[in-house]
């Protein structure tokens, strides 16, 4: 699922806005004539990004405006501090606009990257998301496999779980690639507590302002189908609907 962009760029545009979600830095957006790359850090329910923006071509950027804002129900869930850069990127020039943010509470939108620039004299925009997402403030919990079906057990309301039944994108054989997404998602991954040897099971704390959510995830492959089951629970309806979501597409 890439979003949508326009440029006045003529040329190839590359948006890895969906690989996001489970890597944390990297090249975000690009364009013939700009480069916007991220670096990620979280701690607990606070991130900070550093935006990298490089200017590809033989002329300076002229009235350079990068506009960070989140939606008005996004704004309610986090905090946004945005520093202020200069209006000038020279010729083939770098630079970076640090973000802060705060997770007050959950949340499944993304903020909004606005960015106007003139070039050669004539007006450019680029309009793509921000990689800030609830995973990014999951802290990966370890556990026996008698405290995970303990806690998975005391999630059994239907508003606590989320169920998706979807068809393998990869290679089902290649249990790297697939643990290397989930631990990269922001899980903890709990080997060898599931009866069924296949399955991949995951614990993770969401920190957020005013609680913490605990998360837990199974995930089983049906290599005859090529299907997998994902199940999420968490304490929070919305959260496990937003994992299960994003994690079927990733």
């Amino acid at each position: 699922a890439v979003v949508s962009t326009q440029s006045n760029g003529s040329g190839t545009v590359t948006n890895n806005i969906q690989k996001f979600y489970c890597k944390n830095n990297g090249v975000l957006y690009e364009n013939d004539i700009i480069q916007i790359g991220v670096k990620t850090e979280c701690r607990s329910n606070l991130a900070r990004l550093a935006l990298f923006y490089g200017n590809k071509t033989n002329h300076p950027f002229m009235n350079f405006k990068p506009d960070v804002s989140a939606s008005p129900a996004l704004s309610m869930a986090i905090l946004l501090q945005v520093k202020q850069v200069d209006s000038t990127v020279e010729a083939g020039a770098q630079f970076q606009q640090m973000v802060n943010v705060e997770c007050v509470s959950d949340f499944d939108e993304q903020p909004d990257l606005n960015l106007t620039f003139f070039y050669n004299g004539a007006p450019q925009s680029v309009s793509i998301k921000l990689p800030i997402s609830i995973n990014k403030f999951i802290e990966p919990t370890e556990m026996n496999g008698e405290a995970f079906f303990s806690r998975w057990k005391n999630l059994s309301l239907p508003a606590q779980e989320s169920q998706k039944i979807f068809k393998a994108a990869h290679p089902m054989e290649n249990s790297d690639a697939t643990k290397t997404k989930l631990i990269g998602y922001g899980f903890q991954l709990l080997e060898n507590i599931d009866p069924n040897p296949d399955n991949y099971v995951c614990a993770g704390i969401i920190h957020t302002r005013s609680l913490q959510i605990g998360c837990l995830l199974r995930l089983e492959p049906n290599k005859q189908a090529q299907m997998y089951r994902l199940t999420t629970r968490s304490s929070v309806e919305a959260v496990s609907q937003h994992i299960t979501n994003v994690l079927c597409e990733t």
